[in-house]
């Protein structure tokens, strides 16, 4: 009876809440019902959104009350970006609020001399590139899903991407951060210098935390000089320890301007080669490894020579089997279209997703110690692998014939217990959420996940903000 009881509160609360919600953002902003469950939680895993409601503010103030009104009332929210992301992060309840940033799409300025663009969270990455590109300049940050994911979801979870070597991960190409706490409090922290070490970085607790302590409405972002020139290869080696000594000479010889080196295993390279993937093979698929290499320079010919000669001295070195050179803008982007290829992760049917961080100097052996346990367990799996190896950074793709929660634990199983004699991490870019909650204490010590724990119960006591990921809430 009582039970019966809390259910009818609850539910006047809630329908208080969302009739409160619908004042503050007006009733453009606020979805419901159908219009809730006709979107998909994310693009390859087309399950409808659950949800108590939507909300889709415009401004920072907007943003304030919403979270206080939440907080007010033990609401919980889930944050929303373009919702790209791979480990369950902006999954939600049907009595969550979810708190989509998509409204707030606005770049509000560009500082050519400067260099920095100040953009809301939910402005698309790819529409930063190429607002930049307009002033001569470059946002470096790239990712395969670029044209959908949001900067402010790329800031919450520390993405990485394809040029991390050079320009490093989310959190080195931001500069400042405007967030609102649990409690509606708003942190304005729009810096736009370089060097600023007064006291605390307190834009970090914002950066690579998944909406948890706080949420990102607007970013200062750090543009770079755009590249007179983007020389690329695809090179072919005959084994794993040809490729680092690849990666140290060509670092070594192109003096800073490496910004990418893709690593990809035969078996991804086969299959996004292969019909029904129309990509052209730059070289010929009988190597058991694959490296899209390019750099960035300043002076044209001086750049183009000296990566052509680079490559030469390689070959000639027998550091590579074989290579190729893109020898014009659409020969790059055929190359890069090969190593953006992950559409074919489901050519086998049900993939499981992985992202891990591990040191160079374990990756042949580890890579082989997965595949292992895997084929033992399930003879006729699929393993694509590649990654940004350079950072640390692999990639799986794995298929065993069936999409079982079973199934899911063992193959995690099979890729996280090896990382945890090597020091490796459970998430290399793609944050935890919470696919990876039962893993964290593979790659943190419990001193670690207790600072955690400390700083969401300082920040969010009431444990309103994306609830139950990275770690399991100790309420």
């Amino acid at each position: 009876m009582t039970f019966g009881i809390d259910l009818l509160i609850r539910g006047k609360n809630m329908n208080d809440i969302v009739s409160q919600l619908r004042e503050i953002v007006d009733e453009n902003g606020l979805l419901t019902g159908h219009d809730v469950s006709e979107r998909v939680i994310h693009m390859w895993y087309p399950k409808p959104i659950t949800a108590l409601c939507i909300v889709r503010p415009t401004t920072c103030e907007q943003v304030s009350q919403i979270l206080k009104l939440c907080n007010d009332n033990n609401q919980t929210v889930v944050p929303h970006g373009g919702l790209t992301g791979l480990v369950q992060g902006c999954n939600s309840e049907p009595t969550d609020v979810v708190l989509s940033l998509e409204r707030m799409n606005q770049i509000e300025e560009v500082d050519p001399i400067g260099r920095t663009m100040t953009v809301q969270a939910g402005v698309p990455l790819q529409l930063i590139q190429e607002t930049a590109e307009l002033s001569d300049l470059m946002f470096p940050l790239d990712l395969g899903a670029r044209g959908s994911c949001q900067i402010g979801g790329n800031v919450s979870t520390n993405a990485g991407g394809n040029r991390v070597i050079r320009f490093g991960m989310a959190r080195e190409n931001v500069l400042g951060i405007e967030a609102v706490l649990a409690d509606g409090t708003v942190m304005s922290s729009l810096n736009v210098m370089i060097k600023n070490n007064s006291g605390y970085d307190l834009k970090q607790l914002f950066i690579g935390t998944e909406g948890t302590l706080g949420v990102i409405t607007r970013i200062v972002l750090r543009l770079r000089e755009i590249p007179q020139i983007q020389p690329t290869a695809f090179a072919a080696f005959d084994n794993f320890q040809q490729v680092t000594k690849f990666l140290r000479f060509v670092d070594q010889r192109l003096g800073g301007e490496l910004s990418a080196f893709e690593v990809m295993w035969h078996d991804y390279y086969e299959v996004v080669t292969t019909a029904p993937a129309d990509n052209i093979r730059p070289v010929p698929a009988d190597y058991p490894l694959y490296v899209l290499i390019e750099s960035m320079g300043a002076g044209a010919n001086h750049s183009e020579n000296k990566f052509n000669d680079i490559l030469g001295e390689a070959l000639e070195k027998e550091l590579v089997a074989d290579a190729a050179v893109a020898q014009s803008e659409s020969d790059r982007m055929a190359m890069w279209k090969i190593r953006d290829s992950v559409e074919h992760f489901f050519r086998h049917g049900h993939a499981f997703l992985y992202d891990v961080s591990l040191a160079i100097r374990y990756m042949d052996d580890y890579v082989s110690e997965v595949k292992r346990r895997l084929l033992d367990k399930w003879p006729d799996s699929h393993c694509q692998t590649l990654g940004h190896i350079a950072d640390g950074n692999i990639h799986f793709a794995i298929a065993v014939g069936d999409d079982s929660s079973e199934s899911h634990k063992a193959v995690n199983e099979c890729v996280y217990e090896p990382l945890q004699p090597i020091k490796g991490a459970i998430s290399a870019e793609h944050g935890i959420g919470t696919e990876k909650l039962d893993y964290l204490n593979l790659s943190r010590t419990k001193e670690e996940v207790q600072i955690m724990r400390l700083l969401k119960n300082s920040l969010d006591p009431n444990n309103i903000l994306n609830p139950e990921k990275i770690f399991v809430s100790n309420r």
